[in-house]
């Protein structure tokens, strides 16, 4: 029987584990359109037979990628980049979504009030028209 050869194995975990989970998990999201939708008149063994051997294919598929070393390395600096990113703390991101809402909100007046002059200038110089 042969072995899977991992290329460093230890580097770089999390990276290529989300990353062969979230393309199995897109596969598995179309082969099940795929049985629900295309294969619906067709045998049993064919409308779960065919996407279960997709999946099963894309998964062998994306270890063999994420395992290949140009594929690997990569994923590897991903995530030794990801580590180095100074995360905000959660304080300061509803901090900061509170201050983006209420911008919006006011930009928003604003844009409604100079839109209601604009119209009303329009009006009395005949250019639009009353509905």
């Amino acid at each position: 029987m042969a072995t899977i050869q991992f290329y460093k194995r230890n580097q770089g975990k999390y990276t290529r584990t989300i990353t062969l989970i979230s393309a199995v998990v897109l596969v598995a999201i179309g082969a099940y359109v795929l049985g629900r939708d295309v294969l619906v008149r067709q045998a049993v063994y064919l409308r779960f037979g065919v996407p279960l051997l997709l999946v099963a294919a894309a998964g062998l598929l994306m270890v063999w990628i994420v395992n290949r070393p140009k594929s690997a390395d990569f994923l590897i600096a991903t995530e030794g980049e990801m580590k180095k990113v100074s995360w905000s703390s959660r304080k300061e991101v509803a901090g900061s979504t509170k201050v983006v809402i209420v911008t919006t909100l006011i930009m928003a007046a604003i844009l409604f009030v100079v839109d209601m002059v604009f119209a009303w200038v329009f009006r009395i110089m005949g250019v639009m028209g009353v509905h």
